[in-house]
């Protein structure tokens, strides 16, 4: 009586473990949501399904950690940025009082769709966001006029700088798509800092995630390794 107890208990606790996302595809994971702005706090970072652009469809994402995390979405094939699902780290810090900022991730990602892999870097309340284009897939394309080349932060980048009407946006553009890699972020944000288009700011979020323009019939996203460092 006591075993077959014991198994009944383990197989509950493994069932609700899995998660099923809508696409089919059975995820063991300690978290999941298809709410809008799910939220769930993790080791120090904050992981979010943040559905924010109009015209979105369904969208489902889970999570193990912070760093091992992944979202079921199927947002029509229809222009403007639909989520931004990612997790995220607070640095609370300014430029000056770093000696180092970096970041490493791995992804798997659909070959179809419209979507960036990035980071989006928040600075003084908002006031500047930057943001690390690693990947991009179909129509879409970053805010603002290409100023420059740059090889900085260990990557080679089209720098473009324009505002989106609340913020200021300098985007970098990967040169070439990748799906893993590491990141000097502290040598871009000082890179931008050289170049007197803005001062010596207060670091808010690093987040990583997929900023999803369209996923027509629902298309997975992975991010298997993620994780911010600093001194």
């Amino acid at each position: 009586m006591r075993t077959s107890l014991r198994s009944l208990v383990c197989g509950a606790a493994a069932a609700l473990a899995v998660t099923l996302v809508p696409g089919g595809t059975a995820q063991a994971a300690a978290w999941s949501s298809s709410d809008q702005w799910g939220t769930w706090s993790n080791g120090g970072y904050t992981v979010r399904n943040n559905i924010w652009g109009s015209g979105a469809g369904p969208q489902t994402i889970w999570a193990n950690s912070y760093g091992n995390y992944g979202v079921w979405a199927n947002h029509p094939n229809t222009g403007g940025v639909k989520s931004y699902p990612h997790s995220a780290r607070h640095i609370g810090r300014s430029l000056s009082g770093l000696r180092s900022l970096s970041s490493d991730f791995t992804v798997t990602r659909p070959g179809s769709g419209a979507y960036v892999t990035a980071y989006d870097i928040w600075a003084n309340n908002n006031a500047y966001e930057v943001m690390l284009w690693m990947n991009k897939q179909g129509a879409v394309g970053p805010i603002g006029s290409r100023q420059t080349t740059a090889t900085v932060g260990g990557h080679t980048w089209d720098v473009h700088r324009g505002s989106n009407g609340h913020n200021e946006v300098f985007s970098f553009v990967r040169t070439s798509n990748t799906n893993s890699g590491t990141v000097d972020v502290l040598a871009v944000l000082n890179w931008i800092r050289n170049r007197g288009w803005y001062g010596d700011v207060t670091l808010g979020e690093v987040q990583f995630g997929f900023e999803i323009t369209s996923s027509s019939g629902g298309l997975e996203f992975t991010t298997t390794r993620y994780s911010v460092s600093s001194s």
